[in-house]
């Protein structure tokens, strides 16, 4: 079937190459920038060491040490992520191997709104209808009347004085669930535990960036660093106690390591003196749910790339630029254009851009000139390799901080972005290059071990044998 397309107004070959010019020189990023970036984000992560409350709250998670490799057993983990809830049985069986059994459960858009307790008492509900599905015998499967240890992976900013504990600071990835922030989340969910009558025990309370750090250890011993670039981003990285002068009343042994939850997606927020925010980002965090708040991860996580680019298009349509003639209110509504257009766009292999005539006909119907097509993926490459750039920076500054330049370290990483944005992990290793030069290439990023399953469980592990060891769970 022929397919006609509207002709384009005179001179829009013209005016698409003038605003996309303009669109660069906003979304570019370039070295020397990168490396003030980096100089401000390393003495972020010092403050938050260095005293409580801070920006980047630099979370001790009194995950100590790596695992040895050796641990055995099961375990169950329970995930509350941005989008599901997944519940894992993870069977350790040493020397880096493991088994994993799994079930997802998809979180409404109302959950994450509603009250904390019946969120809570949801994740109980689903621990225990997976629990029920998993009993008999054989692999893989639980014993009638087990009790297990359960390692909670809650990726939200929580202060921690022990590792069964944990204070919600503020929701992150959309979350605004009430009667939650400032109280321990560990402890609302044991309530809920205890309403079904659950044979487990909560173990530990982690952030799964920090279940990142620990099970790509496990698996890659070279790994110092996690990374997790999604619906949110964060990192966590081994840090020397003498190092964290916030928690030197503990009397935790100086000489010990400690896993650090960096939460860095709070870099640079309020103030907004280091990144780069063009007038699109300032109307995503102003429309936000928490304006102010995390201003690193509204300029880099999954949940925000497609608003950005969709805030462009709403302008353009506005100057009399796009779409002429044609009804546009479909992409008048905040977040229809999903970052994962953007990753269509940016592999659409097709000379016409079939992929993006398909988006914009399917979702939006609107019919696109390929001058319009050029540009909304030259667009799109620009917000995601700003992305990745400023992701770099966050690498980076750990990198200085810890002078793992010259020896060089693997960076385990994560996440919806990492994982399925095309070109993403190469943009990060050239931001890596451009930042520290040659020696840039001693540092890389891989796809990392399931932290919120895997790397729950190994530190429910590490947790029992310190516990069973006798030795305190934060000291």
């Amino acid at each position: 079937m022929r397919r006609t397309f509207r002709m384009p107004p005179k001179n829009v070959l013209r005016t698409m190459a003038d605003h996309l010019r303009k669109y660069e020189t906003l979304f570019t990023l370039t070295p020397q920038r990168m490396r003030m970036i980096v100089e401000a984000f390393t003495e972020s992560l010092d403050v938050g060491l260095a005293k409580p409350d801070q920006i980047v709250p630099m979370i001790p998670t009194f995950v100590f040490g790596w695992p040895s490799g050796q641990e055995t057993g099961d375990y169950l983990a329970l995930d509350l992520g941005g989008t599901n809830l997944r519940v894992c049985l993870v069977t350790l069986q040493g020397n880096g191997k493991f088994e994993l059994t799994q079930t997802k459960y998809r979180l409404a858009e109302e959950q994450k709104q509603d009250d904390g307790q019946k969120l809570f008492d949801f994740c109980a509900e689903c621990l225990k209808t997976f629990v029920e599905s998993n009993v008999g015998e054989g692999p893989g499967m639980l014993k009638e009347g087990q009790v297990l240890p359960l390692g909670f992976t809650f990726s939200y900013p929580c202060t921690q004085e022990r590792i069964d504990h944990g204070e919600l600071i503020r929701w992150t990835k959309g979350f605004g669930a009430p009667n939650t922030e400032g109280r321990d989340v560990a402890a609302m969910f044991k309530e809920s535990l205890a309403k079904h009558n659950l044979p487990v025990q909560l173990t530990a309370l982690i952030n799964d960036t920090t279940g990142t750090l620990i099970a790509s250890h496990y698996v890659n011993p070279r790994t110092k660093i996690a990374v997790i670039f999604g619906t949110g981003c964060n990192a966590a990285y081994m840090e020397h106690v003498k190092d964290i002068p916030k928690i030197a009343n503990l009397g935790v042994p100086p000489d010990a390591d400690m896993a650090i939850n960096c939460e860095w997606g709070a870099f640079d927020s309020f103030e907004h003196e280091h990144l780069p925010r063009t007038k699109y980002d300032i109307i995503v965090d102003e429309a936000s749910n928490k304006p102010g708040e995390q201003a690193f991860e509204k300029l880099i996580s999954g949940r925000y790339l497609g608003e950005i680019l969709r805030l462009v298009l709403c302008e353009l349509i506005d100057e009399g630029v796009l779409f002429l003639g044609q009804n546009t209110y479909k992409l008048e509504k905040p977040y229809c254009f999903d970052t994962a257009f953007l990753s269509l766009m940016e592999s659409d292999p097709t000379d016409e851009l079939l992929m993006i005539i398909g988006i914009f006909t399917h979702f939006f119907a609107i019919e696109t000139t390929l001058a319009e097509r050029q540009f909304f993926r030259a667009l799109a490459k620009l917000i995601g390799r700003r992305a990745a750039r400023l992701s770099s920076c966050g690498i980076a500054a750990i990198v200085k901080k810890m002078g793992y330049l010259e020896e060089g370290c693997a960076v385990g990483a994560d996440g919806s972005l990492y994982n399925k944005y095309p070109g993403f992990a190469d943009r990060v290793h050239e931001g890596l290059q451009d930042i520290f030069g040659d020696k840039g290439r001693n540092i890389v990023t891989y796809h990392a071990e399931d932290g919120s399953g895997v790397g729950s469980a190994i530190i429910a592990a590490m947790t029992k044998i310190r516990k069973d060891a006798g030795l305190c769970l934060h000291v």
